[in-house]
Formats: C-alpha cells, sequence, structure tokens
C-alpha cells in the first residue's frame, strides 16, 4: 500500500516514513502544503497522514482542495487538540484525526482501518480458497500453514486480496506498492506474480492478458502469460 506524509517537522517526517516502510509501506513524503497538495493530486494513495501547521498551504487548505477531486483516505495528525479543532478537521473531509503525541502502533492501526475501509473491507481478515490474509498481522496462510513473504509480496497479495474479484492493472499495481523513486519501466511487477505463485499456488493470481490481474478464489485457471499488461 502506498502512503504520503505531508509533515513539515523534518524529523518527525523522516520517522514516520521509515517507520512505514519497515512495515512494508510505500511512502512518498512532502515537507510542505504546496508539494503535498501536488503529490496528492499526481499519483493514487491508499492513504494520506496529513499535518495541519504546513507552510505555503496549510493542512486545512489542501484537504478542501483535495476533496474537490479526490476521495483518498486522509488521517490528521496535528498537535491542535482542542475538541473544535478536531471537529473541523474532520468536516473538511478527513476521515480520521490523530493528535501529537502519537504512537505509531496507533497510527499503522488507523491507518490499516481506513485502507480497509475505503476498499469496503470491515474485517482484516480476508479468505481466498484456502488462502487467509491478515492486515492486522500482515500475514498470510495457506490451508492453515504460514506462507513466508517479503514485504513487497505481501503488499501485493493485501491489494489484490482487498479488490478481490476486481481487475487490476499493472498501472494501478505501480501507483499502490511502489513509491515516486520507483523504476515504473522494470519488471518487477511480473517477478512478484511469479514468486507468488510458487507460494500460494499457480492459480492463485490470475492474469488477464493485456488488462491486468486478479484473483477470484474457486480456482480459477490463470494464464501464465505475463507480458502486454497495462
Amino acid at each position: 500500500m502506498r502512503v504520503l506524509v505531508v509533515e513539515d517537522e523534518p524529523d518527525l517526517r523522516r520517522l514516520i516514513a521509515q517507520a512505514l516502510r519497515e512495515n512494508g509501506y510505500a511512502v512518498d513524503d512532502a515537507p510542505d502544503g504546496h508539494e503535498g497538495l501536488y503529490k496528492a493530486t499526481t499519483w493514487e494513495y491508499d492513504a494520506i497522514v496529513l499535518d495541519l501547521m504546513l507552510p505555503k498551504i496549510s493542512g486545512l487548505d489542501l484537504l478542501k482542495t483535495l476533496r474537490k477531486t479526490h476521495k483518498t483516505p486522509v488521517l490528521i495528525l496535528s498537535a491542535r487538540d482542542t475538541m473544535p479543532d478536531r471537529v473541523l478537521g474532520l468536516d473538511q473531509g478527513a476521515d480520521d484525526y490523530l493528535v501529537k503525541p502519537f504512537s505509531l502502533p496507533e497510527l499503522f492501526a488507523r491507518l490499516r482501518a481506513l485502507i480497509r475501509r475505503s476498499a469496503g473491507q470491515s474485517e482484516s481478515l480476508m479468505t481466498i480458497d484456502d488462502v487467509c490474509v491478515d492486515t492486522r498481522t500482515r500475514t498470510v496462510t495457506k490451508a492453515g500453514e504460514p506462507v513466508s513473504l517479503t514485504a513487497r509480496e505481501y503488499a501485493f497479495v493485501e491489494l489484490l486480496a482487498l479488490r478481490q474479484g476486481e481487475l487490476v492493472s499493472r498501472t494501478q499495481i505501480y501507483d499502490h506498492l511502489f513509491d515516486e523513486n520507483d523504476d515504473s519501466l522494470s519488471n518487477l511487477v511480473e517477478v512478484h506474480v511469479s514468486n507468488i505463485r510458487k507460494k500460494l499456488g499457480k492459480d492463485f493470481i490470475e492474469t488477464r492478458r493485456g488488462q491486468g490481474y486478479i484473483v477470484t478464489g474457486c480456482g480459477s485457471p490463470s494464464d501464465d502469460s505475463d507480458s502486454g499488461e497495462s
């Protein structure tokens, strides 16, 4: 999953971004509201962590502008801790509000909940045939046995599971799993698909040639040709 962190305090921004990366997220960051708004409206994010007291464009103004065109889940992270501040932030379009100082586990839990809800998923446990994906523990089991996945492989499986039954294009996969510094022209998607099939079964991910990938369960057959997705 891909997250944008908009925070003007450099040490805190680095801390949050690094902690998210260590938990398997692709992360972009911005030090002010102007850059934050540009990135939030240029790329597709699964969630945005937004400070309110930002230079150039305030967090509230960024949020109001963003909501004209985007429904990206937004978690406000702010030292403004009064009830009117929280009410204003939520009324302006934020999906959640967390007051500084905060704990990283709570931040992660709130982001997981926002991402699940935005995908129409209320539970942390998702099942596709004999494969179970637990977004709380970020683990995958097959027939009750744990499967060892890399952080990127897990993120790939989670993305497809959250969109079970929906076609996910190669472009969407790059938008959600890779940050702005990754090479979108590489063959990383095909490599990950191949590795995941080796671990979860060749029929777990179905390739729709020229369109993308989908997981549907029920042992749907896969097209092993990984070329030409868009």
